[in-house]
């Protein structure tokens, strides 16, 4: 069995700082210093991807039918200027999609 790493110090404060991000619509590195090493934080957010736990988070918050806090719209995430893409630019994957090498 392989080392499974330490594990993290607090993760309410890497939620945090994940949804942070995806709401200022700003780089990783400008991840405000309250919320860790913007780049801890974001190898664990690509680790926590790869791995699907996002996915699992998605299915435990859709299994509560009182949840108010699904709805996720362009009021809550911004998009950089760099994700749009141009004429027959990057196709656009959703959550949950499996990622195409």
């Amino acid at each position: 069995m392989g080392n499974p790493g330490r594990s993290g110090t607090d993760n309410r404060q890497f939620l945090d700082g994940v949804l942070w991000v995806l709401r200022s619509g700003a780089h990783w590195h400008d991840l405000p210093e309250r919320y860790g090493k913007w780049k801890t934080a974001h190898k664990r957010f690509s680790r926590w991807a790869q791995k699907g736990v996002w996915e699992k988070v998605f299915h435990c918050l859709l299994k509560d039918p009182k949840n108010q806090y699904l709805m996720i719209d362009a009021t809550l995430v911004k998009a950089r200027q760099q994700a749009t893409t141009g004429k027959r630019g990057r196709v656009t994957r959703l959550w949950g999609d499996p990622a195409v090498d």
